[in-house]
């Protein structure tokens, strides 16, 4: 048996913040959102990818955290609705960050700051403050259900 595990580095949102938004994203005006919803009590933030990491790697990193993460309390607000990799040919249906974006932005960037000095191979991709609510299995065209 193995004892690498898939990780990630992540927000978690309280219990009020989860209601509110599960509330919100069954709202009745709004289109079904279609795929595999993330059940609520998954939803988070993901800040930094790790993927599988053996228990070396996770002290590591969380040492390296320990180190160099020290940030103020934010609030968090959502917007809108959006997709990757783009609206016609959707996978991942998310709601955007509308409110610290930027704190999100900081605390992202020293996990990778953390993850890099653990080992971790660099993230290419950008980061986008995101909750994700669904994975759509076929692509499918939501640009309907996208906030411009």
């Amino acid at each position: 048996m193995s004892s690498e595990r898939r990780l990630f580095l992540a927000v978690a949102l309280d219990d009020d913040s989860r209601h509110a938004l599960a509330t919100f994203v069954s709202g009745g005006d709004k289109p079904e959102i279609p795929g595999q919803r993330v059940p609520a009590e998954n939803w988070h933030i993901t800040l930094r990818f790790l993927g599988r990491s053996t228990q070396v790697q996770q002290d590591k990193v969380l040492a390296e955290l320990d180190q160099g993460l020290d940030h103020d309390p934010f609030a968090i607000g959502f917007g809108g609705l959006g997709t990757f990799p783009y609206p016609r040919k959707a996978t991942v249906v998310w709601l955007a960050v509308a409110a610290g974006g930027d704190d999100l932005v900081d605390l992202a960037v020293s996990c990778e700051r953390a993850a890099v000095a653990a080992g971790y191979d660099p993230e290419e991709r950008p980061f986008h403050p995101h909750l994700s609510l669904s994975r759509v299995r076929p692509p499918q065209d939501l640009t309907a259900l996208v906030d411009d």
